[in-house]
């Protein structure tokens, strides 16, 4: 009896939700500017309760001026049509019903108001710079002065954390391995040139810039420092815009750009090119003591890296209509390398045979083309916030490298050796990218929404080398099968997520979230045996599945303070060169190899953050934990008295916390500065099989920068960093600070500009560090560039907002007079 009765019930609440929802209907027509006939975007339409008053539906008109509004409760309404600079339209008895569910209204034509010219608004008070989201810290940029005429560049340039440099390379927390997004996604402009894209992108149509250091489920887990998401203004219109920059620099470096865009209607087409000649210097040492024998092998190096890259991308965006937009785009990379090192060896305390030095001189010649393509699918549905969006991507490239050594051995005297080593070596590299992804999110409510997405990507590659050795003694070249081999990676990952977020009250909300992936890793290595002449193939498997929860709170407390506790699992992949078997022997006495039986590290994440803001100072504070199980780190080992061996392994598990402390003060109009301090303690843990005792210790690091505004359209900026002595599995690494100096002119009412900086100023940026094992103890020391001098000039072309709004005044001012409303 109970059943008949649960389901009666059933079918009656089932029928009655039913009857329910069909008792709607939908109010649609299309809005056009009374004088012109033309179509008026973006004006609001409200369907009223007559008997109370308040708004059923609302909505805005899209590009051609139409409008509906569905689900709206039969009855009798009032439609009210506004917007800025014309004068309000009002419809009354507008009824629908059972008998007339769809009212489509037709054309409603609206007057400009006798003074369609906004007077000044001054506006009491600011809403904070910074803000803290559920699983993000947002940065507010609509106050910001270099917004006026600038780009995204220049606001990047002002948000704490952040980093931007005047050739528009980004970095977040002192790293540039950061992902740009633009409204959550990848730039569909640029390619791989992010500060291209940047840097042609108008500050006017960005509302706010996110920082997600700590990435919750809709995001890869993969390793990276954090993303910087640009979020852009809603129903702003870039229009045709476009990009010129030339740069010169010290040691023949050489950079020219283009970009353009145009959109019109329903197309948006877009396009750029970017040619760089670069030249970078580098030098060095290697110092490796022989624990016992006393034995010691030094080096030294100068190296010189000339690379000319072609990059160019086109794309267009087509709008089906104002929900529904399909986007296609190309991007070509075409790069030439010519790498040339000399390294200088002593060996002494060695035998009479070997005491000595010797010289090594190697030059590389590489070529790398690549492509790739993507189709994105994007569509909004009628509830506000709920969007489908969809990606598929495929991408192709192929390498090639020639590379050349010689080196002579020398006795103290001088006298050369008979011993000589000649190396020619051929290595290949082909490899293809798929990506295919599509994500859904479903707003609850304004305070309620759910997110759920899919992606699988697929990475392979192949890779060859051969390497052909000179005999002295015979004066001809033979295959060294022992460094001629062939790599072959397929890395698979398939990935599903869901997360929840709620703002419960108007000082709390959470967010949880949980990614599933499957990934799989499987290489084979082949080589021939020299002794029996047989191809051999080793092959490796990787196959694991994971989940990744993520959780973060955020509270409100009273007087501008907020806190937030986040957790999240992360995992960092074994990739490339960590996994190529592959002998680098570029420097024979230091060879590094791979390890294709990596297993990913293992990363779980903790953060509380802390924010306070004033009027013109927000200082923004995070305590933080992160464990790394199965920590991958490269072991060095001795092979024989005069060389080492560098292969990848998973060694241990590490341990870190710290306090970073950001602050940004604006001291005057167009002075501020920028800080940030960071303080942790890192524990590397002890590990026999490796001969590792662990190791722990203190690391800080800071930063400053400032920004100073000067008269005749100048700006200057400096920024100082120091990274203090840090500890590794084997030993430590040297502190290094480094300094940068710019100043820029705009020219040509704001459209040009001239900038020249010097990075590197007091000439100290390196870095370097000591290895200390029970059989050898080395110090190295690394540097690359040094001073470098860039004189840059930047023309942007095209319609900006401000051309775009003085141009509605100007129509709406000549369409001035006393219209009445119409009645249809």
């Amino acid at each position: 009896m109970k059943i008949y009765t649960i389901l009666f019930l059933f079918l009656s609440t089932y029928v009655s939700v039913a009857y329910t929802q069909t008792q709607t209907g939908k109010i649609s027509g299309k809005v056009l500017d009374a004088s012109s006939g033309r179509p008026v975007d973006f004006a609001t339409v409200a369907v009223i309760n007559k008997s109370t008053g308040k708004a059923v539906k609302a909505a805005q008109t899209n590009q051609d001026g139409r409008f509906t509004l569905g689900l709206i409760p039969y009855g009798t309404f009032t439609v009210k049509v506004s917007f800025v600079g014309y004068k309000p339209f009002v419809k009354d008895q507008v009824s629908v019903s059972a008998q007339q569910p769809a009212i489509e209204l037709g054309e409603i034509k609206i007057s400009a108001a006798k003074s369609s010219m906004l007077n000044e608004v001054v506006v009491q008070g600011q809403k904070s710079t910074i803000q803290l989201g559920v699983d993000r810290k947002v940065f507010s940029v609509d106050q910001s002065i270099v917004s006026e005429g600038g780009s995204a560049t220049d606001l990047l340039t002002n948000v704490p954390t952040v980093s931007v440099d005047l050739d528009g390379n980004v970095s977040l927390r002192g790293s540039g391995s950061v992902r740009v997004l633009i409204d959550g996604r990848p730039s569909a402009i640029g390619g791989g040139d992010m500060a291209a894209v940047l840097q042609s992108l108008p500050a006017s149509s960005i509302e706010n810039i996110e920082l997600i250091t700590n990435p919750s489920a809709k995001y890869d887990p993969e390793g990276q420092t954090g993303i910087i998401n640009i979020v852009l203004k809603k129903n702003k219109k870039i229009g045709s815009n476009g990009s010129v920059s030339l740069s010169m620099g010290n040691r023949d470096n050489y950079n020219a750009s283009t970009n353009l865009s145009y959109r019109s209607g329903k197309v948006n087409l877009y396009g750029n090119y970017s040619y760089r000649y670069a030249n970078r210097l580098g030098n060095g040492f290697n110092n490796t003591l022989f624990a016992g024998s006393g034995r010691v092998v030094n080096n030294s190096s100068e190296s010189k890296r000339h690379n000319v890259n072609h990059t160019a991308k086109v794309g267009m965006d087509y709008f089906i209509n104002d929900k529904t937009t399909l986007g296609a785009s190309g991007n070509l990379n075409f790069r030439t390398g010519k790498d040339t090192e000399g390294i200088s060896y002593l060996y002494n305390n060695y035998s009479s045979d070997l005491n000595g030095t010797s010289l090594r001189n190697s030059r590389e010649d590489e070529k790398e083309n690549g492509y790739d393509l993507s189709l994105d699918f994007s569509r909004r549905f009628k509830k506000q916030g709920e969007e489908l969006t969809a990606n598929f991507s495929f991408g192709k490239r192929d390498e090639n490298e020639d590379e050349r050594f010689n080196q002579d051995f020398y006795q103290f005297s001088g006298v050369q050796r008979d011993t000589v080593d000649r190396r020619l070596s051929q290595n290949e590299s082909a490899g293809e990218n798929y990506n295919i992804q599509v994500d859904y999110t479903l707003p609850f409510s304004q305070q309620q929404k759910l997110e759920a997405g899919y992606r699988s990507t697929i990475r392979t590659s192949d890779d060859s080398q051969v390497s052909d050795r000179y005999n002295y003694r015979l004066d001809q070249y033979y295959r060294d099968y022992n460094l001629t081999n062939d790599f072959s990676l397929e890395d698979i990952v398939h990935a599903a997520y869901t997360s929840y977020q709620n703002q419960i009250t108007k000082s709390f909300g959470f967010q949880v979230g949980l990614r599933a992936e499957q990934a799989y890793l499987n290489t084979e290595y082949r080589s021939l045996d020299t002794a029996s002449g047989i191809q051999q193939s080793t092959k490796g498997k990787l196959d694991y599945f994971r989940v990744y929860p993520s959780i973060f709170l955020t509270q409100k407390l009273k007087n501008d303070h907020q806190i937030q506790l986040s957790y999240t699992r992360r995992v960092n992949r074994p990739r490339g060169w960590q996994v190529n078997p592959f002998r680098d022997i570029s420097d024979p006495n230091n060879i590094r190899v791979g390890n294709p039986n990596l297993k990913p590290e293992d990363i779980h994440s903790f953060e509380l953050s802390h924010m306070k803001y004033w009027k013109a100072l927000t200082l923004t504070s995070s305590l933080y934990f992160r464990q790394v199980n199965d920590g991958v780190e490269g072991i060095q080992t001795p092979i024989d008295s005069t060389t080492t061996l560098t292969q990848f392994a998973n060694f241990s598990k590490n341990q870190a916390a710290g306090l970073e402390v950001i602050g940004r003060a604006d001291i005057t109009k167009g002075f501020n500065l920028t800080a940030n301090f960071n303080l942790f303690y890192n524990k590397i843990f002890e590990n026999e099989t490796f001969g590792i005792k662990g190791n722990s210790g203190y690391n800080w690091t800071g930063n400053i920068t400032a920004n100073i505004s000067l008269p005749l359209n100048l700006s200057t900026q400096l920024n100082a960093n120091y990274m203090g002595p840090r500890i590794t599995a084997q030993g430590r690494g040297r502190q290094m600070f480094g300094a940068d100096a710019a100043v820029k002119m705009d020219v040509l009412q704001k459209k040009a500009s001239i900038a020249f900086n010097v990075r590197d100023v007091f000439n100290t940026r390196r870095w370097g560090g000591v290895t200390e094992t029970p059989a050898f103890t080395r110090e190295f020391r690394r540097r690359m560039l040094g001073r470098m001098a860039t004189l840059t000039f930047s023309y942007r072309f095209g319609q900006t907002e401000t051309q775009q709004r003085n141009k509605r005044n100007n129509r709406n001012q000549d369409q001035q007079g006393d219209f009445q409303s119409e009645e249809f």
